[in-house]
């Protein structure tokens, strides 16, 4: 998933903001690929295709990396390399939730 050009970049900034463990993840680019592909569809961890790797290693990873804050460190040494990032939007509209959610008046009581 991540192109050649693309993990040239990436990788002296991600070598630079993760942490120093025992033992280095086996297959970095890999693992951030599917890291990355998870979060482009929005599917569960499961649904990560075999040829990026157990899906297991890319989210206990993911999950590590969250705790110990390399995400936004990552993010800002990003920016300060002005390295262009795309823009995400949320749409709200399709996120459903109960009708109690609303606000809305339960029967039998009145106010």
């Amino acid at each position: 998933m991540l192109s050649d050009g693309q993990w040239a970049l990436l990788e002296p900034l991600i070598v630079a903001c993760r942490p120093k463990g025992k033992t280095p993840p086996q297959d970095l680019r890999r693992t951030l690929s599917a890291i990355l592909r998870r979060h482009q569809n929005g599917a569960k961890w499961r649904a990560v295709p075999e040829e990026l790797g157990p899906w297991w290693r890319a989210a206990q990873i993911f999950i590590r990396w969250a705790r110990a804050g390399v995400w936004e460190r990552l993010l800002n040494l990003v920016q300060e390399c002005g390295v262009k990032l795309g823009m995400v939007f949320l749409d709200g509209t399709s996120v459903r939730a109960h009708q109690k959610a609303a606000g809305a008046r339960r029967k039998g009581i009145s106010s």
